[in-house]
């Protein structure tokens, strides 16, 4: 069975920086995109930053020049570097993968992990 363990959630301070792994374990040949969402109480879950088997990238306008996505194909894991965190960017987040292959030739669409908090405080 696929899943997607995130991790490297925690307290920070504004300012300061935190990391996010998502791996991906079970059968699986290859995945197409993986990406970060998050969602902050009340809100509606929205897009992080999200990036491709090719490494192409995509960031929300709110985490540009502060957030960095980035990918290790061998090891079906995708990270979020975030700095100069804001209290406004507390939520949960939540790693996606789309397009995942398994090894048994089943291609699963839009797949979730269980979320990791992450809080900062003012």
């Amino acid at each position: 069975q696929v899943q997607l363990v995130e991790s490297g959630g925690g307290l920070v301070q504004a300012g300061g920086s935190l990391r996010l792994s998502c791996a991906a374990s079970g059968s699986i040949f290859s995945i197409n995109a993986m990406g970060w969402y998050r969602q902050a109480p009340g809100k509606q879950r929205e897009l992080v930053a999200r990036i491709t088997s090719g490494r192409s990238t995509n960031y929300a306008d709110s985490v540009k020049g502060r957030f960095t996505i980035s990918r290790d194909n061998a090891k079906n894991t995708v990270y979020l570097q975030m700095n100069s965190l804001k209290p406004e960017d507390t939520a949960v987040y939540y790693c996606n993968a789309d397009g995942l292959m398994t090894g048994y030739g089943q291609i699963l669409y839009d797949y979730w992990g269980q979320g990791t908090q992450v809080t900062v405080s003012s």
